[in-house]
């Protein structure tokens, strides 16, 4: 969040039922909030834009749109990368964390489509500055369950360059 404007405009992809969107509101983003589930996002009218929208079978409906910040997290749709790189404005941050090969080893998901292969993120986000990047086991406290993840945050080069400062993701 300290790379992100204040008050700038932030994108919550597949946001589920809207943990980030609901955070990152209440500390003053604009929010946009796109995902598949009519139910899971009616709630999060009060507090952003709300999308409801198959981003894997249909088009994108975020054409000609560019965010300060996108946040994905436990999602990947290969296809769309190009696409998030693109809906991403000059000096904006990207946020994206989901599961790695090794996770099935120890749980869901399992398949190969879901697993991102080592270095996968930077490698589709390498027009991007990296500020922080994790690939590697991870065994938090209980009750969350140890798994295998990605992290990245990344800056679109430009003259919007955030003005905060760097910030740790500890794995």
């Amino acid at each position: 969040m300290p790379l992100l404007r204040p008050g700038g405009t932030v994108l919550d992809l597949a946001c589920g039922s809207g943990r980030h969107t609901r955070e990152l509101a209440a500390r003053g983003f604009a929010m946009t909030a796109v995902d598949r589930d009519v139910e899971a996002v009616a709630p999060l009218k009060a507090c952003a834009e709300v999308i409801v929208a198959d981003i894997e079978a249909g088009p994108w409906p975020l054409a000609g749109r560019r965010f300060d910040g996108i946040v994905v997290t436990n999602y990947l749709w290969r296809p769309l990368l190009p696409r998030i790189a693109e809906a991403l404005a000059d000096g904006g941050v990207l946020i994206y964390e989901t599961f790695a090969q090794g996770q099935e080893t120890i749980g869901r998901p399992s398949r190969p489509e879901f697993l991102l292969a080592p270095g996968e993120l930077l490698q589709a986000f390498a027009t991007l500055r990296v500020v922080a990047f994790e690939d590697g086991f991870e065994n938090p406290p209980a009750p969350a369950a140890p798994r295998f993840v990605q992290r990245l945050a990344a800056v679109r080069p430009g003259a919007a360059e955030p003005p905060g400062k760097l910030a740790r993701f500890p794995l």
